[in-house]
């Protein structure tokens, strides 16, 4: 039985419970909400704090775990990272009051500067040659410039709304992260099999986000000018209708460019054109 660790609570709990059950993996309900069954998978899900999973998995207590890059980079445990998930995007950032003058890394010399990340911090500031003194706070960080504790923040960034609302700029990008599938080197070749197995499902599901599957009816002679607006994996389908001189042209393409895509292809005599969801896609 595979045991894999994912987050108890929060965003990235929700989209890993989605992606395990877009793959296919049935979890039992569990009243304890601390270890759980798949009914039709031999996987078995360990709900953690996230900080506590890449120490679970080297450890080898669980096999596998979905959780931060950032979080991974942090601990300098010995995983292996085995497949980008595409979710929980964020990166980390130095930021500091918003009308100091910043001209790059050297500014922080000798500056203190708040973190829940003191080890990236320590590491991206060695190899910049700077000396700085690092804070660690767990919390919110991003109040100490203001209170006068610190002067400057590192820490997670997704939107930025949170720096500004407390007045403070990102100056640097020092680490962009996402959720990762990390595993335990060494792992048997029969759970590595199944490992193999559940990426393979996740990498489907994971190719489908962010497309649909369009056809139309198209007329034959303008077939070659619709596949360089569809090109498609390797090429569209394209099936002969009854009507003499139309065809059936199916495709899959990125839905943040699918209104263009239309437009382009109704302007050389598409008709009739369907746009659907896409669940899994397999290459």
């Amino acid at each position: 039985m595979l045991r894999i660790a994912i987050q108890t609570k929060g965003r990235l709990n929700e989209d890993s419970t989605e992606l395990l059950s877009d793959a296919g993996v049935k979890i039992k309900d569990s009243k304890r909400k601390f270890l759980a069954q798949a009914e039709n998978f031999p996987i078995e899900v360990l709900y953690l704090r996230d900080d506590d999973i890449p120490q679970t998995v080297a450890s080898g207590l669980a096999d596998i775990g979905i959780v931060g890059l950032n979080e991974v980079e942090e601990k300098g445990l010995k995983v292996d990272v085995l497949q980008k998930l595409g979710f929980g995007g964020c990166r980390l950032s130095l930021a500091l009051p918003k009308d100091e003058p910043y001209n790059g890394p050297q500014y922080f010399a000798g500056k203190t500067i708040a973190t829940s990340y003191p080890n990236i911090l320590r590491r991206y500031m060695a190899e910049q040659g700077v000396d700085c003194k690092v804070a660690e706070i767990s919390g919110s960080v991003e109040i100490t410039p203001a209170a006068g504790l610190t002067d400057a923040i590192f820490d997670i960034v997704s939107s930025g709304g949170t720096l500004v609302s407390n007045g403070l700029v990102e100056v640097e990008k020092v680490l962009f992260s996402e959720a990762v599938l990390i595993g335990t080197p060494g792992m048997s070749a029969e759970k590595k099999a199944v490992v193999d197995e559940l990426m393979f499902r996740f990498e489907s599901v994971i190719d489908s986000r962010g497309k649909k599957y369009i056809l139309m009816n198209i007329p034959t002679d303008a077939v070659d000018k619709a596949v360089q607006v569809i090109p498609a994996m390797r090429s569209p389908t394209i099936m002969p209708l009854a009507q003499e001189g139309w065809c059936s042209m199916h495709s899959v393409v990125e839905e943040k460019d699918i209104w263009d895509k239309i437009k382009a292809l109704k302007e050389i005599g598409a008709e009739g054109i369907l746009v659907l969801s896409l669940e899994k896609m397999i290459r």
